[in-house]
């Protein structure tokens, strides 16, 4: 017989023996292999020898039986042959196919962990490592989370991510999260803001005054029987002196276990007013990782995948407009587009240049607005000299124009105080504090509230 014919042969008597033998001969029969059909004598091959042993000996009528009755033969026969090679060959294709039923176990879990995800760990499914758009403002700190992500605990503990607000720092941690929970369903993963955190150590604490000291142990079991944590937004911890105090120990109770500790920020630790050092130096004691604004390129893409994902038509010119206009943020680049959408489906027009323009009226940046120019601009308005503005120069005009102007580089650019101390020439801590200064002066000084506001048109930032 031809290969072909043989193994249809073959599947012929399989399927007469399949009907005939017990369920319990069957995973005995499946592996079985056609070797040879000759005067009547079919070979099979086989690389389990229990298997062969028990099929010969409980089973051997029912085999001859079923091979005459599809060949015709009346004096056919069948005989089974263990083979090592074959043998080899068996144990790989089940090893390999166990893996595949192991893999598809831990999707499962972790598909029924997913509901886990949203209540316990509290985070947000749409926050994953797939749908983030990576740029060279973001490649370092994706990578680290990646890295974190897969192994837990390793190099990079603890991860501090921070960066203005709206560049993909919650997008980031929580990717971490999603990822640990569906590739690793035995960690526990929480995810809790920095203010829900302090909420809920003040209430336990109250609840402790009363006598019940049993409350402040639930919240500190429930914040370091963990495997993975991840604070959002620590910088809002600042002033609160207990609330720092207790989460020195969670960050030291999980650091100890080997657990993993993720924080994301809008600034640097030592940038954060009040913060104790003993904090301070555990948050630098790991990986420290910026995300910045990002370039036109990445907030292209970024709206591109929003389009494509959402199955929307477009023209190219306009996801480049809303590209170029909103340059501070991720968050707000997201939201131009989400009014664009909104308007075209409403009015069931295509996603165009036109549109585009005549729903966010220019309201965003027209160019990316440089450290340089705020300054010069600012200098001009206080008819100073630029030179003094970076300058050592006290006078009270230059001071109050150099103030502003910092105060404006942050505001417009979203940068860090650290990169807005480097184009100054002056330490961080100097530069905070000329932001703070005019952010609290600008609602009751008119002045000061008057020149923000003609500075910023002569940038035409609005």
């Amino acid at each position: 017989m031809e290969s072909i014919e043989l193994k249809q042969f073959w599947e012929q008597i399989k399927e007469e023996l399949i009907g005939s033998l017990p369920e319990n001969a069957h995973p005995w029969v499946y592996p079985l292999e056609v070797s040879g059909y000759d005067k009547g004598v079919l070979t099979l091959v086989t690389g389990q020898m229990i298997g062969r042993d028990l099929l010969r000996k409980n089973h051997a009528a029912q085999m001859n039986e079923a091979l005459r009755k599809v060949s015709g033969e009346a004096d056919s026969r069948v005989v089974i042959i263990y083979d090592e090679d074959f043998a080899k060959k068996l144990k790989k294709e089940t090893e390999k196919f166990q893996k595949k039923i192991d893999e598809a176990e831990i999707k499962e879990k972790a598909m029924e962990n997913l509901s886990y995800m949203q209540s316990a760990s509290n985070l947000n499914l749409k926050y994953k490592f797939e749908n983030f758009v990576i740029g060279e403002n973001s490649k370092f700190a994706y990578a680290s989370s990646m890295a974190v992500a897969k192994n837990p605990a390793g190099k990079y503990n603890p991860l501090f991510i921070y960066g203005n607000s709206g560049l993909g720092k919650t997008h980031l941690m929580q990717a971490i999260g999603h990822y640990t929970i569906f590739h690793n369903p035995k960690l526990k993963v929480k995810y809790t803001k920095t203010e829900d955190y302090v909420n809920d150590y003040i209430s336990n604490s109250r609840k402790n005054q009363g006598g019940n000291i049993e409350n402040m142990s639930k919240f500190n079991k429930k914040y370091t029987n963990i495997d993975i944590i991840l604070i959002d937004d620590i910088q809002f911890i600042e002033s609160k002196m207990k609330s720092m105090d207790n989460l020195q120990y969670t960050f030291d109770s999980l650091y100890n276990k080997g657990k993993q500790i993720v924080i994301t920020s809008d600034r640097l630790p030592k940038e954060i007013p009040t913060l104790t050092a003993a904090l301070c130096s555990r948050f630098e004691m790991g990986l420290m990782v910026e995300i910045t604004p990002p370039d036109f390129e990445t907030r292209l893409e970024i709206i591109k995948k929003l389009a494509v994902d959402n199955d929307l038509k477009f023209e190219e010119e306009a996801l480049r407009y809303i590209a170029e206009n909103f340059s501070n943020n991720v968050r707000e680049l997201e939201g131009a587009f989400t009014r664009v959408c909104a308007y075209a489906e409403v009015s069931e027009q295509e996603l165009t240049l036109d549109l585009a323009r005549e729903v966010l009226k220019c309201s965003g940046n027209s160019q990316e607005i440089s450290f340089d120019k705020i300054a010069r601009v600012t200098a001009s308005y206080y008819d100073v000299d630029m030179n003094d503005i970076k300058g050592t120069a006290r006078g009270q005009k230059v001071s109050l124009a150099r103030h502003v102007s910092i105060y404006l580089c942050r505001d417009i650019t979203n940068q860090s105080f650290v990169n807005i101390a480097k184009y100054y020439g002056k330490k961080h801590t100097t530069i905070m504090f000329a932001y703070d200064k005019i952010k609290k002066e600008k609602n009751t000084n008119p002045e000061i509230s008057t020149a923000l506001r003609e500075i910023r048109q002569v940038l035409k930032v609005l």
